[in-house]
């Protein structure tokens, strides 16, 4: 009979692909249409899955590795849903809600917690610090963005901060599943090459659409 750990870990893979393919699919249809809508709500199930799935991969195995995956998948996961809830709130009257303040200080609070570990393994010499520190630094940074901009934010921004979010969350995915399969091959640059390739088509979108 199969383990809960194995099974754990064949759910959330499974749940990991469904991301990344349902990811691919509302970046490709059209955005606001209903194929999009059922993309993005299936993307963010499936994070959702990925989410819950990996503190039980966690508690079951809490070695080194899994806590940082762990970490990052808090991270991907609140961009996902951060993403999803700036929806509810790109009508002028609307303002965030307790669950949006306490996501928010959460994910700034863990990943200035990876940023901080990284730090402390770079100073050491392993040079794995530095994924760490670029993803708790995008955490924080988006993070506190979502807590500043909770009592800013108009109801025109709302479709840039959705797009910046979910694309984030993605690529966020694409470099868990680059890690895990390519880290003996690229080293700390599996991690990294889909930020690197990611960032700049964010800030090209963003662009896009904040002049429409």
């Amino acid at each position: 009979m199969p383990t809960i750990e194995v099974w754990s870990l064949w759910v959330h893979i499974a749940a990991g692909v469904v991301a990344i393919i349902a990811g691919a699919g509302a970046l490709v249809t059209k955005k606001g249409g209903q194929r999009h809508r059922q993309a993005g709500k299936l993307f963010l199930t499936a994070m959702g899955v990925v989410v819950g799935t990996v503190f039980v991969l966690l508690a079951l195995d809490p070695t080194s590795f899994r806590i940082i995956l762990t970490l990052v998948a808090v991270f991907s996961g609140y961009l996902a849903f951060s993403g999803y809830r700036v929806l509810s709130r790109k009508r002028p009257a609307a303002t965030p809600q307790r669950l949006d303040w306490i996501t928010a200080g959460g994910v700034v609070l863990a990943c200035l917690g990876l940023g901080v570990w990284g730090i402390v393994w770079i100073v050491s010499g392993n040079s794995f610090g530095l994924v760490m520190l670029v993803f708790g630094g995008i955490g924080v940074t988006f993070g506190t963005i979502d807590i500043r901009s909770f009592q800013e934010e108009t109801s025109s921004e709302w479709l840039v901060s959705h797009l910046q979010r979910m694309i984030a969350a993605f690529i966020a995915t694409i470099s868990a599943v680059s890690a895990v399969n390519l880290t003996p091959v690229l080293g700390i640059l599996a991690w990294l090459w889909p930020t690197i390739v990611g960032t700049p088509l964010i800030y090209y979108w963003s662009k896009e659409h904040s002049m429409e």
